[in-house]
This record gives C-alpha cells, structure tokens and sequence, in this order.
C-alpha cells in the first residue's frame, strides 16, 4: 500500500451506501465522499503540480474533507488553515505552503478573499468543485507517479520564536500507524467516532483515518458545541457515539460544566485522550458515569504522526497521582535521552523523550535549521542512519516500565537556586479540593511564579494549601482564580493568554 486513497476506494467499493461522515446538517456515503474526493482532485489536478500543497481555509465540514481526499487524488498534499487565526499568522502560512490554490466554502469565501485576494493565489469554493466531472486517466497518472513517502499533510504549530512550523507528515507515516491504532483498541465498521479535534489538528488524522480505513462513521462535533454542554451531550447521545479521541481540555469541558448530570451518552464504548496531562479527578467524573468504557491516555507530538505511546487505564488514580503516558506502539522506539545524549533506563531518572520509526514526520516544512535541531541523528547509534525526533518532554519510567511525563523542557526553571518543574506545582494545585484545573507559568524578568485555576475555593485559600504542600522556593508568588483557561487552537491551554491576564 503506497497512497492513503486506497482505504477510501476500498471501503467505497465494499460499503459504497454506509455513512462516511457527518455532521448536524449534512452527511455523504462512502459512495458520494469517493465521488466528491475524484472530482475535486480532477479540478486540483489540471491547477497543481504533483507533490504541491493544497491550503483549505474553512471550517471542518463533510465537503472538507471531501476536498483533503481531493488533494490527495492530484498527486498533492493539504493543509487546513484555521479561520479563526491572526492575518499575519494566515499569511506566515501561505507563505509557508507555496499553495496552488486556496479553498473555501460559501461561509469562508469572504474572508479569504479579504485575506489572501491580493496574493494572486486562486481562491475557489467547495461547492462548485466537488459536483464536477472526473478525469480517470488523469488521477490515474497521477497515482501512478506517487510515493507512499510523499507528503500527505502538513500541520502547523507554534514556534517558539511565534513563526508557525509546519510539520510535514507522509502517507507511509499514516499507513504505518493507523491500522496498529484501530487493532489495539478495537476500532471497527460498526463505530461511530465522534471528532473534537479540528481538521488541522493532528487528533484528527487519528478520526479520519480511522473511519476511512474501517468503514466506520466520522460524526463532527461543531466547535461549538464546546461551549454549549446541553447540546454537546444531546449531539454525541443522539448521534449514538461509540469512540472519542479528544483533547483533554474537551473531556475537563464536559466535566468541570456537569455534562454528565445532564445526559450521558451510553453508547461510548472507549475514551482515547491526549494533548496534556488528565487531572485525575476529571478522568473519575468520567469514569463514574460511563464506568464500562476503555479509557486510554495517548502521548505524542505532531511530528510524530499522532501518538508514540498509550496507557490503558484499568484503576482509579489518586489525586496527587499522574497517570503514566505508558509504552510505546508497535514499531515505535520511545527512549529517554539525558543531559549527555545517555540513554536514561532507571526508574525514576529525568530524561527527554526521543522517537525513531517509521511514524517519524518529514520535518518542518521549508525550515532545515529547526529541521535539524529536532530531528537528529540517534546518539546511540553511530553504525547507520537512524533519525530521532527530540520532543523536548521530560519523563521518567515508573516500577513497571512505564513512562511517566514530568514537564516541558522550557517549563523547567530556576528559581531561588532551585530547579522546579512547573507541573509539579500545577499537579499539587489540582489535588487541592475544589480545583477542578490549574495552570503555572514563571515570569523570568520578575522572577516570579504565577499559579491560574479553574474552581471553587477562594485565591487564600488556595495559596494556603500550597503552603502546606510545597516546599517555601515553590510556592506561587502570584495565585489567581479565573473563569475558565483560555485556550490554543489545538485545544491545548494557552499559556501566554494567561501571562495577559495576569497583568
């Protein structure tokens, strides 16, 4: 197998009258979403060369992702810009990508001719492209000259100099993942995977391919829906749901909002999280009201196609606990590297987690130099080429061989002569009774560390509690109670929004 094209086809021939996808207003068989996937990449085709991007500014819609799989046909690859981002940061991306052309749909179209109109870049809508004729010999050529390390996707994220990295991923990185993905957890045709995560979110990936390779139906959930929690329980039950694989913030959403008090959606048979780490007292709201499910805690960037390792969650974990990220997926290499580019194998011992395999991304789109800074050479192996990819987590194994994820290499700093890693001061804070989310962040001009929570107990109160346990050179300088965390688009918390707050 060399093209992901192929579960679409495959799944189109055996079940061309099942659902692929749907949302609250519209939906396609896999016989209609192969038929918009041709046309739309015949209409890219004759615009786009092979290996060319293909940007889609819109909102996750079936016609979307119609258009992606078109993408695909053309011998190119997609990238979903997120509407609701910053023009200069569009506009960074579209740089980025080099696209042949942007596509958008009635809702979207003119915005993006108010952006990206002076670009020069043709601008064309969903709706007039997906209804066109196909060219078969022309996908054909296509196919034919692709390869399955051709770029399939690229995802930008945030960099720390605030240029967005676009992370390159292949068809044979998704080939390789997902299938070992649906085996382990029992995803199959009769699922209903219910999707969070934006379209340019690497969760997603896992969603739609998933579905695409299985026969199963991809249910999007409206963004938001994330801020209405009666009618985010309503859509998942109605919609009879069986699988999420959600960021965590999604889950603490419909938690901490007592979603659960007002419905629950029976049908979900298992809960794949990841993004950060899960408050334990989050995961046991959860966990009481759909006691039956598979809970499984998912760790990995994007650069490195999804996820590298999983842990099955079979027992509550206590307040002050932090559930492990687990070992690695078949054909993954996770190993811990310290200081000295020594593998870290003893319990206990702080290391950076490094990746090798075939889930490794391409690198980051037309920037070698941080290319080359985070994916390197294996230090452990000077016999042959094996790139790794350093994530810049820092984790331990536990007493059974599990990794343990301690902190973000920059979320570690100095303080009062001391090295302090920030989650332990927010894991600290969610044990405390009526925390229900907490965030640390440390302004390194003042030197002082800043605590942000989401709960009940007042700001004392709550700086008292530390006190009693952390040591002095740990406490917050600085504790504020707010509404709710603000969010990254990816759904992760944003934590220069908070500095803001702060101020």
């Amino acid at each position: 197998m060399r093209n992901v094209i192929e579960w679409l086809e495959a799944t189109a021939v055996a079940t061309p009258e099942r659902v692929a996808v749907a949302d609250p207003d519209s939906s396609l068989t896999y016989g209609e979403l192969h038929r918009e996937a041709q046309a739309a990449g015949t209409w890219l085709a004759a615009r786009t060369q092979p290996r060319q991007a293909v940007a889609l500014f819109l909102e996750k819609s079936c016609g979307a992702l119609a258009c992606m799989l078109g993408a695909v046909y053309a011998g190119g690859f997609y990238s979903v810009i997120d509407i609701r981002q910053p023009e200069g940061r569009v506009h960074a991306i579209v740089d980025a990508l080099a696209p042949s052309c942007v596509l958008t749909d009635a809702a979207n179209a003119a915005q993006a001719q108010e952006l990206l109109g002076a670009t020069g870049i043709e601008i064309a809508r969903i709706e007039d492209i997906v209804g066109g004729s196909i060219d078969e010999g022309l996908l054909a050529r296509r196919r034919a000259q692709a390869l399955d390390v051709d770029p399939l996707y690229v995802n930008f994220t945030s960099g720390s100099t605030g240029t967005p990295k676009g992370v390159v991923v292949s068809h044979r990185s998704v080939i390789d993942f997902i299938p070992t993905f649906d085996q382990l957890f029992g995803i199959g045709e009769s699922d209903v995977i219910a999707n969070q995560a934006p379209f340019d979110f690497d969760v997603s990936v896992k969603d739609i391919y998933s579905a695409l390779r299985c026969g199963a139906r991809l249910q999007l959930v409206p963004r938001e829906y994330f801020t209405q929690p009666t009618k985010l329980m309503d859509y998942l039950a109605d919609s009879q749901v069986t699988t999420l694989i959600w960021a965590v913030s999604a889950m603490c959403f419909v938690s901490i909002m007592n979603g659960f008090d007002y419905r629950v959606p029976t049908t979900v048979r298992r809960v794949l999280f990841s993004g950060e780490v899960m408050p334990p007292k989050q995961l046991a709201v959860w966990r009481r009201y759909l006691p039956d499910a598979t809970y499984v805690n998912l760790y990995g960037p994007t650069e490195i196609t999804c996820n590298c390792t999983y842990y099955v969650v079979e027992r509550e974990f206590g307040k002050h606990e932090v559930i492990p990220m687990g070992k690695a997926f078949p054909n993954e290499r996770v190993f811990l590297l310290d200081e000295n580019n020594q593998e870290v194998t003893a319990p206990g011992v702080e290391g950076e987690v490094c990746v090798s395999g075939t889930a490794l991304g391409l690198g980051y789109l037309g920037d070698p130099e941080r290319t080359a800074a985070a994916f390197t050479q294996n230090p452990l192996n000077g016999r042959w080429l094996e790139p790794i990819y350093r994530t810049g987590d820092l984790a331990t194994y536990d007493q059974d061989g599990n990794l343990v994820y301690s902190s973000r290499k920059d979320f570690q700093i100095k303080h009062m002569g001391q090295r302090i890693e920030l989650g332990d001061i927010e894991a600290a804070a969610q044990a405390t009774d009526g925390v229900e989310r907490a965030c640390c962040t440390y302004d390194q001009r003042r030197k002082r560390i800043r605590l942000y929570y989401v709960g009940t107990i007042d700001e004392k109160g709550l700086a008292d509690a530390l006190a009693s346990a952390l040591p002095p050179y740990m406490e917050p300088n600085h504790v504020r109670r707010v509404d709710q965390m603000p969010l990254t688009k990816n759904g992760k918390i944003d934590r220069k929004a908070l500095d803001g707050m702060g101020r």
